[in-house]
């Protein structure tokens, strides 16, 4: 009896041993499973702020495009707005001067239009005639000018070091761009 009790007794504690390594194995699945788990939450979770995040950059981003190409097309409409009130007001300052330099001062109107007409295109005639003469004056006067012009400079220049002569050549160049604004302010004033 003492040996069957002594069997029982070791088979009862082997029992208990492999229960409690089967729950220690249990517990540690479970732990495991426990981490696992929250791992994947907090992954989730991370993957879900960095696409929102992502979303919030990527609508920010759209609202600023949208926000340039509004100022842009803004800036154009203004560029545009601004030509147009300079064409207008040339085109009205233009009127006014024809207006000036119209027969009479004023349009005329349709009975005296003919005359008016008649006496214009015979102005015209005479006013490019004489702006050809008036032309034909300007070009002599302009080349023997600067013919003068470049035979003082020749004299001159032999005399003068490089940088002073191209100073003179540049203060020179304005007084031969005015001949030729004037020629061209007779020319308008004639049409």
């Amino acid at each position: 009896t003492l040996r069957t009790e002594e069997r029982q007794r070791l088979a009862r504690e082997r029992r208990e041993e492999r229960e409690k390594q089967h729950a220690a194995k249990e517990t540690q699945i479970l732990e495991k499973e426990r981490k696992a788990k929250l791992q994947y939450e907090k992954q989730l979770e991370e993957r879900q702020r960095k696409l929102k995040e992502q979303k919030q950059k990527e609508e920010q981003r759209r609202a600023a495009v949208e926000e340039k190409r509004k100022q842009k097309i803004e800036e154009e409409k203004e560029r545009y707005e601004a030509v147009m009130h300079r064409t207008l007001e040339r085109s009205q300052r233009l009127e006014t001067r024809q207006k000036r330099w119209s027969w009479g001062g004023s349009v005329t109107p349709d009975s005296e239009s003919k005359t008016a007409l008649l006496y214009t295109a015979s102005k015209r005639s005479t006013s490019t005639a004489n702006l050809k003469q008036t032309e034909a004056v300007m070009n002599k006067r302009l080349s023997s000018s600067a013919a003068l012009l470049n035979a003082s400079d020749r004299t001159r220049r032999s005399q003068l070091s490089p940088l002073d002569s191209s100073v003179i050549s540049r203060l020179l160049a304005p007084t031969q761009a005015s001949l030729a604004r004037s020629k061209s302010a007779a020319t308008l004033s004639a049409d």
